[in-house]
């Protein structure tokens, strides 16, 4: 019985191990990209969103934050002046335990109650997140408030890690 590559003519056989060869590479590239986001995502994600949590609380202290009277609004019972830089040193902390990696239990849910906070927007003050009342309809600062389901599930993400640690800086 012949080879089946016997059977292909030389040219159409070339083709099909500049095929096979293309395929490979494409493959081993895929291999190690899939083994470094496997590796290393975890703790990029824990740094980023540690990062992204120390920059708003920072300007939330200083009262540079563009959403202080989003805030002070929704929660309008506690005065803002305190509230709101309260709320940034909050946010710092849930920061630097994301970046330095401690205490990450502890950190995960101070960051939870935080974000439970951010969807009170939808409840107290459904005109500022939606357009005529339609919940489908999202306002900027609905969509603001919206994305912070991204932020919850990659703190779902980096807490499904907590047992199995990956490399830490």
């Amino acid at each position: 019985m012949a080879r089946r590559g016997a059977m292909l003519p030389d040219l159409e056989l070339e083709a099909l191990r500049k095929t096979t060869d293309v395929a490979d590479i494409a493959d081993r590239i895929d291999r190690r990209l899939t083994r470094f986001m496997s590796a290393y995502g975890v703790l990029m994600l824990r740094l980023a969103l540690g990062t992204v949590f120390v920059w708003f609380g920072a300007l939330k202290v200083v009262n540079r934050s563009p959403v202080s009277n989003l805030i002070s609004n929704t929660v309008y019972w506690l005065p803002a002046k305190v509230f709101v830089p309260f709320l940034g040193l909050w946010e710092i902390a849930v920061g630097l335990g994301l970046l330095l990696g401690v205490a990450l239990r502890l950190t995960l849910f101070l960051f939870w109650v935080q974000m439970a906070g951010t969807f009170l927007v939808l409840a107290r003050k459904p005109a500022v997140a939606f357009q005529s009342g339609n919940p489908l309809l999202l306002t900027q600062t609905g969509e603001f408030v919206i994305k912070n389901l991204v932020l919850v599930t990659a703190g779902i993400v980096i807490g499904g890690s907590i047992r199995r640690r990956r490399p830490t800086l």
